[in-house]
């Protein structure tokens, strides 16, 4: 397998991006979810709102050039998210190399700490990430569907200078 590489997104990242998306929901989040919630997940549609969000916040795992893993961090509300790796690319550590990538933006930005709003189905992979958070809530999303979900956050150590 080639080296993966990671980019920033562009504007016109936003359809890969969110095919990923719908992608991984479909093929990891079936045994924290419902069928309906996964369904009503997944068939919303590509938004205005979505791809400023990839233009603006966005970072790509690519293999030969083709984005396989999403990930996205806003430094104003010190949030990571968007964590998605395509099925095909799963269990070969891009998105662990994506929370590398993304923590190390956030150390350079000089956040102490970060937040995330895991899937149930995901909260594991996050600890194993050094997020901590066992007390569920309820994700609005900008669609309006409501999921179970788990706030975790990680305290940052600051890079040293120089």
């Amino acid at each position: 397998m080639e080296m993966p590489e990671i980019r920033r997104a562009r504007r016109s990242d936003a359809q890969a991006a969110f095919d990923i998306r719908r992608l991984a929901i479909h093929d990891q989040c079936g045994t924290a979810y419902t069928p309906e919630q996964v369904q009503a997940w997944t068939t919303v549609p590509l938004t205005e709102w979505y791809r400023d969000l990839v233009e603006n916040h966005f970072h790509l795992v690519c293999i030969q050039g083709d984005p396989v893993a999403t990930g996205m961090i806003d430094f104003e509300k010190r949030e990571l998210g968007a964590i998605f790796v395509h099925p095909d690319f799963m269990q070969r550590g891009l998105g662990m190399k994506m929370m590398t990538h993304l923590e190390c933006l956030a150390r350079q930005a000089e956040l102490t700490e970060i937040n995330l709003e895991a899937t149930l189905n995901a909260a594991a992979f996050y600890r194993r990430c050094g997020f901590i958070g066992d007390k569920p809530s309820v994700y609005q999303s900008p669609s309006g569907l409501r999921l179970a979900c788990m706030p975790m956050v990680k305290k940052l150590a600051l890079a040293p200078a120089g």
